[in-house]
């Protein structure tokens, strides 16, 4: 019913930038939030940046300055441009997003994940 698609990761030096994109679709009524998280190996997943329905944004403190979290008109597509890249920001990049959806007759509200894609900064 509903489907979340990252796109955007790479491999970059360090000092570069990226711009990961994350679509969903299907059944979708509304979305309440939008999140990016980031697992590098060996470590657990954490929130890096979420962007609610009413426009209220936060990132952790390790990015910062650096990255950026925004939706677009739509409000289904969620962008992380991400600059000043550091090594240590390796990691697979998900998106998550809270939202409300459309069965046959009925609504129900969910979370969903995308598959994740691979950032890699190195030099």
């Amino acid at each position: 019913q509903v489907q979340l698609v990252e796109s955007g990761g790479a491999l970059v030096q360090p000092g570069g930038s990226l711009r990961l994109s994350c679509a969903a679709s299907g059944s979708i009524v509304s979305i309440s939030a939008m999140s990016w998280y980031r697992q590098a190996p060996g470590k657990q997943r954490e929130l890096v940046a979420q962007i609610t329905a009413g426009g209220s944004i936060d990132y952790t403190d390790s990015v910062k300055g650096r990255f950026t979290i925004s939706r677009d008109n739509t409000g289904n597509t969620v962008l992380l441009q991400m600059n000043t890249l550091k090594p240590e920001d390796t990691a697979v990049y998900y998106c998550s997003a809270d939202l409300t959806y459309k069965n046959r007759l009925r609504y129900y509200t969910g979370n969903f994940w995308g598959q994740g894609t691979q950032v890699t900064v190195s030099s």
